[in-house]
């Protein structure tokens, strides 16, 4: 795989039982390319480690004043320059392409899995783990990757060498053979507690990550209410235990680094000692001694090899486990029928009892905001876990998410959504929280959606009443032709207001024209007057489409066809609006947050009904 081919056509399917695993299948993934670079690595470790042979014959031929050794001496080192000079480069290269090409399969299989999930990827891992697995793991990951086939050349090309100078001089050969896998190994039981302190700076900076990311989108809350300061604080010392377990990770991979250098050099100061005693005795020439201080000289440098593959492995493996963690959460069946077309029918939630009957438009009033966010989510195919997942910390590395409750799971017409394939499901039932994002981008592309086409653009925006947004749009625009369509929205739309925000939502929810779709509070930042308009829009837009609304708004709720109201997660009435407004004093209460109309007046009394026209 190239890197002017990425995106991979089909990243495959990931090895995730455990850390170690997924990355035996990355490499394997990445085979080609990893036998690529080996081959470079070996051309290039191969003409390093002939480097002290031409060398100690150049040596010696100005010793003996040979000056025809001498020029062939020349020759032979100035081919072995050109030969590392482009295997140097050709190895980079590789080794850098196996590691853009590791990262950008791992972002896609990160990518696939964020749309299967959707909102409820971040109910079941947090979102600052989330972020921290898609940069800084990622990246470590790539780093072991692109280490490997350097690992093996340096491997190869120091078995190579050792055994070369047992051959060419016993005595200095094995002590250099039986000396450097002791120094390879050395710095293993350090590894231990650097890779401890490394996972303890990286869990603080995914909890610093994750305090910026909500301070930055609750930025104009905290302005408005003065906490600026406050969170400022917050995430300046969660900052300053980032760089105080960064300081301890240093100091123990510093110390390993100070290890691999120092008995190195001890081992180079004792060939050469003896090798100068040998060569005071005549027993070798200047040349051989010359020759043999190069090949253990050259010993150094893949050794340095064997300290960045045991860094990178240390780093990566616990990086492949939360990675593998992540990519291993999942639908319940991942899709078992094979039949590509949406159900139709009836909206049954057999949790709280809810039925949204097909082609109509439901409200549902739920006394607790928490609920309702939750019942969303089960409406949108996402049942509840058997057991709530385990912290980060607490879980075991390989530990597989808890189970969804099939029993649980919502049933459009007769088919449970968790027997649909994804993309079925998907088209099947659209949610909208209450809080929607809008990707930076036009306002065209942000209502280019797949849909229908029975809802048309004009009409979705009309039925949102964005006719003011539009008019904002166009003044913003860009381009001579005032087309709000082609006015650039801001990421996450912060450039609008919340209410604006939330009828442009609308409208490309609107434009989707899913067979069902679930709103959770979608007036809940505008006015009443435009509230109305938008209740009045909504029912003649999506006529004849299933419609739930989680809303106590009494604007909308007098708009629908039929109002059902929860109380502890269970349906505890279900009615049109103003015959529950009557009969139901619970319901009353949450619409017209009027507390008393339940626990009743001093005198014992409860309090007076109110008109339905009075409540609307």
């Amino acid at each position: 795989m190239r890197i002017r081919d990425l995106p991979h056509p089909d990243p495959g399917v990931p090895d995730v039982r455990s850390g170690g695993r997924f990355l035996l299948w990355l490499c394997r993934q990445q085979l080609g390319g990893q036998v690529q670079s080996l081959c470079w690595g070996l051309l290039h470790m191969g003409a390093m480690a002939s480097f002290p042979l031409p060398v100690g014959l150049a040596v010696q031929a100005a010793v003996d004043g040979h000056g025809t050794r001498l020029i062939l001496a020349g020759g032979l080192l100035m081919l072995l320059g050109a030969l590392v000079a482009v295997s140097d480069i050709m190895l980079h290269r590789s080794a850098v392409a196996n590691w853009i090409v590791t990262v950008a399969r791992m972002q896609q299989l990160l990518s696939r899995k964020t749309a299967e999930l959707g909102g409820a990827m971040t109910q079941r891992v947090a979102a600052g783990e989330v972020v921290a697995v898609s940069t800084g793991d990622l990246e470590r990951i790539g780093w072991f990757v692109e280490t490997l086939s350097r690992f093996g050349a340096a491997l190869v090309a120091s078995v190579g060498v050792c055994l070369a100078l047992v051959v060419y001089q016993p005595q200095l050969g094995f002590v250099v053979a039986l000396g450097t896998p002791l120094l390879a190994l050395a710095v293993l039981p350090l590894l231990p507690p650097a890779t401890r302190r490394a996972d303890a700076q990286r869990e603080k900076a995914g909890r610093a990550t994750e305090l910026a990311s909500d301070t930055v989108a609750g930025l104009r809350v905290l302005r408005g209410i003065g906490g600026e300061d406050l969170f400022l604080g917050r995430y300046r010392s969660a900052s300053q235990e980032v760089r105080r377990a960064a300081v301890r990770s240093a100091r123990m991979w510093s110390l390993i680094s100070a290890v691999q250098v120092a008995l190195p050099g001890l081992l180079l100061i004792a060939v050469v000692w003896d090798g100068v005693r040998l060569a005071l005795a005549g027993r070798i020439t200047v040349g051989e001694l010359v020759t043999l201080y190069g090949a253990v000289a050259f010993l150094l440098y893949p050794l340095r090899h064997f300290e960045e593959i045991t860094m990178a492995w240390s780093f990566s493996l616990p990086s492949a486990g939360r990675t593998a963690r992540v990519l291993a959460l999942s639908r319940p069946t991942g899709g078992r029928l094979p039949d590509p077309r949406p159900p139709a029918g009836d909206l049954h939630d057999p949790m709280s009892g809810l039925t949204a009957r097909a082609g109509r438009l439901t409200a549902v009033v739920c006394g607790d905001p928490d609920a309702a966010g939750l019942l969303a989510e089960r409406l949108g195919g996402h049942p509840p876990h058997a057991a709530p997942p385990a912290p980060q910390d607490a879980a075991p590395p390989d530990s597989p998410p808890a189970a969804p409750d099939r029993a649980l799971s919502v049933v459009l017409g007769s088919t449970p959504l968790d027997d649909l394939p994804r993309d079925t499901a998907r088209r099947a039932v659209l949610v909208q929280d209450k809080d929607p994002v809008l990707l930076s981008g036009t306002l065209g592309e942000l209502l280019d959606v797949p849909s229908s086409g029975r809802v048309t653009e004009t009409e979705a925006l009309d039925a949102a009443q964005c006719t003011d947004v539009l008019a904002a749009l166009a003044r913003a625009s860009a381009d001579d032709s005032d087309d709000p369509l082609h006015t650039h929205i801001t990421e996450r739309g912060r450039s609008l207001s919340g209410g604006q925000r939330q009828r442009l939502a609308l409208a490309r929810s609107l434009v989707a024209d899913p067979e069902v779709l679930v709103l959770d509070e979608p007036t809940s930042a505008v006015d009443a007057h435009t509230e109305a308009r938008v209740a009045d829009g909504l029912r003649d837009v999506r006529a004849g489409r299933t419609t739930v609304v989680l809303t106590a708004s009494p604007l909308l709720l007098d708009r629908a066809d039929q109002v059902v109201f929860l109380q502890e997660g269970k349906v505890a009435g279900k009615a049109p609006h103003r015959e529950l407004l009557h009969t139901h004093p619970e319901y009353r209460a949450v619409v017209t947050r009027e507390p008393d109309a339940v626990r009743g007046t001093p005198e014992g009394r409860t309090a007076p009904h109110r008109t339905p026209e009075e409540t609307a």
